[in-house]
């Protein structure tokens, strides 16, 4: 009996632009897996399945094609190149065996790749450079990869060596592993080679690639590779690497565990991308995927070199899952800890609203499906004003956003007002209270609430405080929903953070019914009368805490050309930069600091022109800071709690 073949799970990264879907396409082509590689400019590429990608000819949304190399299958995932959709890169990384990094011969390190080095590093995933383009007029492998030990890591073994390149005509020759050039670089980062080496003794191919494969675990040694995803020149080399260098998925013992590292939608609906870590995943298991509760698999298809699949997704693949409610990020049982960011929402956000009114309530169901794909975008619905608010990365995203919406739900749009988001800290201590029958209040419910300041970082807390035992649980979890329903819109519109919210009092009139009949909630408490009458009681306590609004600070790294530093020194003194370190080797300047973040779009563009094009940021959120002077307001969305009026009026009971 033949045992099955071994998995890789695989990620293609780069800086937009270096060729990482071209890469991908020259891969699945030389496997056997498509008869000819898809074009970019053409729309052609198997793993750009939004007509948005293919018009654009941008990565959006991850995807994952399948291909077979000897006896391993390589589950490959192609991920966005462009910085505003960092999130969706590193949501992939996390379920990664291994990548290939690509970067171009000619533009070189760029800022995205950078980015994404560092991520990889963070989190462990073992990595191979692969040098592409080596085809185009101005490329120069030995000069990126000196970049790469400036900016990236010192410790490059290079394998592969291009000769007439920047012709149409340039190829790739494998440099061996016994090469005096391998063997130097290898006893940089390997203690065992440089032990031999040192003694005067050789080096052979075992103990080379033995080192080779010790150091791409461990993130000590970094292999580059090089050639043409056009041409095909290098590939075999890459190949050949992904095979004998990479480490393959494990299949540990233990019970089931898998992470949903995507969400999308085809035309049978809703579908969780799952990697499956230990055990199995099949139709009828019942399964809970974070904290929601367990539900029957109604479907599995497994990534496989014929497609998706119908079956049993064991350890180390990667499948699709219908069923379960689940959402990216969610897990079943204990995946291994990996160091993967945990992003912090987004610094702009934009109101967006119909071209044509009467398209208010696809708008609505559209960009609700959207943020269930994209949590990050953080949507917020108001139905009675009519608006809607998503979070943005950058312009590129609005603009991604706007063509999603109108080619799959027909709804086109018009963004309004972009602006940094702030938050809200109490500052002192509130309280405030509401009993039944007076003040106004329509609600069958009495309710006390105070409110004080917490740590930074502390988030919202909710107590019961003495009430807990005096009011049925149902009626605690209605007001805890209404305080934190309430906290998204601060005194000043912001959401209110570093909190600590503890009831006071309460008062509720027991399920009761008029004689003979059945149960009469216009003379019984229900949760809503908690839930609707804990913001108005929440409001009053804030206005007498006092909130202040901080806005966003991004903490940036930033390396340049060591003479263009006095012209961004001057830049970022005059955006409000607060400098914490600065540094000089070889050439090139190394600046850390803090940034307001809504000016950082502005160093971004304007760095290219003061830097030749070398500048190098890498920022953020690091903290948010009071703001200085006159505090900005955020539209209200809804009726404000403070006008009693409106609000009894406008939430019913």
């Amino acid at each position: 009996m033949t045992s099955p073949p071994s998995t890789l799970n695989l990620g293609i990264v780069a800086h937009v632009d270096a060729g990482k879907t071209s890469l991908t396409e020259r891969l699945l082509f030389e496997a056997g897996a498509i008869d000819a590689p898809g074009s970019v400019d053409a729309g052609t590429t198997r793993t750009d399945s939004l007509e948005l990608e293919r018009r654009r000819g941008i990565t959006i949304r991850a995807a994952v094609t399948s291909f077979a190399l000897d006896d391993l299958v390589v589950n490959l995932l192609d991920t966005p190149g462009h910085p505003d959709f960092i999130a969706e890169v590193e949501r992939s990384l996390g379920v990664l065996d291994a990548a290939v990094l690509v970067l171009s011969s000619v533009e070189g390190v760029q800022p995205q790749t950078v980015v994404i080095w560092r991520a990889l590093q963070r989190i462990g995933v073992p990595t191979i450079l692969f040098v592409n383009k080596v085809d185009r007029s101005g490329a120069d492998v030995d000069g990126v990869l000196d970049q790469v030990r400036h900016r990236l890591t010192p410790y490059v073994v290079p394998l592969a060596h291009a000769h007439d390149a920047g012709t149409r005509d340039a190829r790739v020759t494998a440099v061996p592993l016994t090469s005096d050039d391998v063997v130097v670089a290898l006893a940089e980062g390997d203690d065992r080679v440089l032990d031999v080496w040192a003694a005067g003794r050789p080096v052979d191919d075992a103990a080379a690639r033995a080192a080779l494969r010790r150091g791409l675990r461990t993130g000590g040694l970094t292999p580059a590779l090089c050639g043409s995803a056009i041409t095909g020149a290098g590939l075999p080399l890459l190949r050949d690497a992904l095979v004998t260098l990479l480490p393959r998925s494990a299949a540990p013992p233990g019970p089931r565990a898998a992470t949903v590292f995507a969400v999308d939608r085809d035309a049978r609906g809703r579908r969780a991308w799952v990697r499956v870590w230990s055990g199995a995943l099949q139709v009828r298991d019942r399964v809970a995927f974070g904290a929601a509760e367990p539900a029957r698999v109604t479907e599995v298809a497994v990534s496989t070199p014929a497609g998706l699949r119908p079956g049993v997704a064991g350890a180390g693949q990667i499948a699709v899952v219908r069923g379960p409610s689940a959402r990216i990020g969610d897990a079943v049982g204990r995946p291994p800890a990996r160091r993967v960011h945990r992003f912090t929402p987004a610094s702009l956000q934009a109101l967006v609203e119909p071209v044509d009114a009467s398209r208010r309530t696809a708008l609505y169901a559209g960009l609700a499906e959207l943020a269930d794909e994209d949590p990050l975008i953080d949507l917020r619905l108001d139905e009675v004003d009519g608006e809607a608010a998503v979070s943005l990365h950058g312009e590129v995203q609005k603009e991604v956003l706007a063509a999603l919406l109108e080619e799959r739900y027909g709804v086109a749009v018009r963004f309004l007002d972009t602006s940094t988001v702030c938050l809200e800290r109490v500052v002192g201590v509130g309280t405030s209270a509401d009993r039944i029958g007076a003040g106004g209040n329509p609600y069958l419910a009495g309710l006390g609430l105070r409110v004080e300041a917490a740590p930074v970082g502390h988030g919202v807390e909710f107590s019961p405080g003495v009430e807990r035992g005096n009011l049925p649980p149902a009626f605690v979890a209605a007001a805890e929903e209404g305080v934190r329903g309430g906290l998204r819109q601060g005194p000043h519109g912001w959401e209110v953070t570093d909190c600590v919210v503890t009831m006071t009092a309460s008062a509720y009139y027991p399920r009761q019914s008029r004689p003979h009949q059945k149960f009469d909630k216009s003379i019984s408490t229900v949760a809503a009368d908690f839930r609707h009458l804990a913001p108005v009681v929440l409001a009053a306590a804030l206005q007498e805490a006092r909130t202040r609004v901080c806005r966003p600070v991004d903490r940036f790294e930033l390396d340049l050309p060591a003479p263009a530093y006095p012209a961004v020194a001057a830049l970022l003194g005059r955006l409000g930069a607060a400098l914490v370190e600065t540094s000089t080797s070889g050439g090139y300047t190394r600046v850390v600091g803090h940034l307001p973040s809504q000016v950082v779009p502005d160093v971004a563009s304007r760095l290219p022109d003061l830097t030749g094009g070398e500048g190098v940021l890498v920022t953020v959120l690091d903290h948010h800071a009071p703001v200085p002077g006159r505090p900005p307001r955020r539209r209200r969305h809804g009726p404000d709690p403070l006008d009693r009026t409106r609000w009894f009026r406008d939430v019913p009971r």
